[in-house]
């Protein structure tokens, strides 16, 4: 029996160390790399004379981190993980519909003018939404089959409020904003955030669920 356990340890403290294998590392020193480039796009001076091609370059951007990140807590195996992937990049896109929402229309210069930020630019409800979630799965009984969804939830919106925080700091209620992020914090952040969400779902269990469903030990 004890030998069992020691051979159950020792494979999840080697999914572990997976985390952070060389694949994993590249692919995330990458991601920092876009976000530069990108965001170095997105500020050229032909692109501020076309503010709906701005608009949409920059959320498009968000896009891209959010599903970079997730396929790099998932790792791309099987067709499902593309389609997760596409999902982490739409969720990170639509967080900014609710600007033309609270603005009460398609204006994009209502959107952007807003008096203040948009419910889903809250950073204090991620937890919340990413919580309920996991609530509305397990009291559905699919806490298994899509156990990973709240991690997929929390990586599009932190990607989301990081990448604007630089900009507008982070709306914590009922407690306000914080301080813009510095440019190079928000980069840092945002290519050490799969490993970080990869350790809580491993922490939490939701690893070695995902690995019992699909028979394979999940590495990154």
């Amino acid at each position: 029996m004890s030998t069992f356990i020691l051979a159950v340890e020792t494979e999840k403290a080697q999914a572990l160390l997976q985390t952070f294998s060389s694949a994993s590392l590249l692919a995330s020193t990458a991601l920092g790399a876009f976000c530069v480039l990108a965001d170095h796009v997105v500020q050229l001076t032909l692109l501020q004379q076309h503010l709906w091609l701005r608009a949409v370059l920059d959320n498009t951007v968000h896009g891209l981190i959010g599903l970079w990140s997730w396929a790099i807590v998932i790792g791309l195996r099987k067709k499902s993980d593309f389609y997760e992937v596409m999902l982490a990049g739409i969720l990170a896109c639509v967080i900014d519909l609710d600007h033309f929402y609270m603005a009460g229309s398609l204006s994009l210069k209502a959107a952007t003018s807003l008096p203040h930020r948009p419910p889903l630019h809250c950073s204090s409800l991620i937890p919340v939404l990413c919580f309920s979630l996991r609530l509305v799965l397990w009291l559905g009984r699919l806490k298994d089959s899509w156990c990973s969804l709240p991690w997929l939830l929390f990586i599009s919106l932190a990607t989301h409020h990081i990448r604007d925080g630089v900009r507008h700091g982070l709306w914590v209620c009922p407690f306000g904003n914080t301080t813009p992020i510095s440019y190079w914090l928000y980069v840092s952040i945002t290519a050490t955030l799969p490993h970080l969400c990869s350790v809580l779902m491993y922490l939490t269990g939701t690893r070695d669920v995902i690995s019992t469903k699909h028979g394979i030990a999940i590495d990154i």
